[in-house]
């Protein structure tokens, strides 16, 4: 079999194997502390579940418009726009299954053979897999570690700017180092944007993941709404990962687009689902509050462990379920001086696993530090205590 030409550029997500490397493990009968993957042991509230029984009841199990039931588009369309300080509509708004065909078909709308496309690097890896698999060219830029948070370095995402630049992905509040951009950086990639006529991904799926402030969104700055498309997603949330439920938000001209692409990709989104989103967006949020309040409780316990390991500094951003600690000492420290011995082993003498700074994109050049991801989402704060403590326990032995 000859399979075409654009498989070889196809990539993945290197997080599942590492949670594969943990189950075999685990199968051993030893103990694991799963932080590898993003996905959350947290049940969706109860009144969202609800509501999906009482529309599969009522027999809303067919097919259903293409861009989405009208109800949620609309109601979808009025919370982001005032979470956003923007003026949506419905026909800004294309329902997905997931917050993944978003990337796609942001893509395959604007993005001919051979353009330029900026991504954050370290950063979704699925961002290069789709732009290199749609026939782009992927150009990365990367982060800066300051004093509170991680920042985009503006300077370096500047001169990777060419005449062929024509698309930006921009996530902010990110996976996988939990950065959230300033007003500062959002302003001057407003003036990018402007100046070399780009069009934005703006990766918002960890925009109501916060823990304290309020998210910000490029959308809102000057004439950036109608060069923006949003990635929107259900998933964290409301504890949804499963349900896959999500959706494009962006200019009309864009969304009859991306519409067309879901008539031949999926036909629709799964419809029962949506009137479970319509109660996650209108009903009661008293669980979905508490989510964020136990996401919170993790987070504080995992950096507070890890910053009294000795040769690592972590810092404790305010959105996202992820962290970044820098681990260059610990890794010196045991003599572990490459990503691969330093988690394989710390997975075999501590059952703690995660995945490293390798497994979200090629280290870009002059990187001196080294990084480590620790995903909250899917583990409980005795667990982390637990494990977090062998970690320290054996780095500092």
């Amino acid at each position: 079999m000859k399979l075409a030409d654009r498989i070889a550029r196809l990539g993945t997500e290197t997080a599942f194997a590492v949670s594969a490397e943990a189950a075999a493990f685990a199968a051993q009968g030893n103990k694991v502390y799963p932080f590898h993957l993003g996905d959350l042991n947290l049940k969706t509230p109860a009144n969202v579940q609800a509501a999906a029984i009482k529309a599969m009841q009522e027999g809303r199990t067919g097919y259903c418009p293409n861009g989405g039931i009208p109800q949620l588009r609309e109601i979808l369309a009025e919370d982001v726009s005032a979470a956003r300080n923007v003026k949506y509509t419905m026909e800004n708004i294309a329902i997905q299954p997931g917050g993944k065909p978003t990337i796609s078909k942001f893509f395959m709308s604007l993005m001919n053979p051979g353009d330029e496309v900026l991504y954050p690097n370290p950063g979704y890896p699925i961002y290069e897999s789709q732009i290199e698999f749609h026939g782009g060219k992927a150009v990365p830029y990367g982060f800066i570690e300051g004093e509170k948070n991680f920042e985009i370095d503006t300077d370096m995402l500047e001169s990777r700017i060419t005449p062929r630049s024509r698309l930006l992905v921009l996530n902010d509040l990110q996976n996988p180092t939990g950065a959230e951009c300033s007003m500062a950086e959002l302003e001057k990639i407003a003036e990018l944007v402007r100046k070399h006529d780009l069009w934005v991904l703006c990766d918002e799926a960890y925009f109501d993941i916060r823990y304290q402030g309020r998210s910000k969104s490029l959308v809102s700055l000057p004439d950036m709404v109608d060069r923006c498309i949003i990635l929107y997603t259900f998933s964290k949330k409301f504890a949804m990962t499963g349900w896959r439920l999500g959706a494009t938000i962006g200019p009309k001209e864009i969304i009859d687009v991306i519409i067309k692409l879901n008539v031949n990709d999926e036909s629709c989104s799964n419809h029962f689902i949506q009137y479970a989103a319509i109660e996650g967006l209108t009903g009661d949020l008293t669980e979905a509050r508490q989510i964020l309040a136990t996401l919170k409780e993790r987070r504080d316990q995992a950096v507070d462990i890890l910053n009294d390991i000795e040769g690592i500094k972590c810092l404790r951003p305010d959105a996202t379920f992820y962290l970044w600690p820098n681990v260059t000492g610990a890794m010196q420290k045991t003599g572990l001086t490459d990503y691969d011995s330093f988690r394989k082993t710390v997975l075999q003498q501590t059952g703690v696993s995660f995945c490293t700074r390798l497994h979200f994109g090629r280290p870009l050049e002059g990187e001196d530090q080294y990084y480590i991801r620790l995903a909250y989402s899917g583990i409980n704060t005795p667990e982390i205590e637990k494990g977090l403590g062998k970690l320290k326990a054996f780095i500092e032995q």
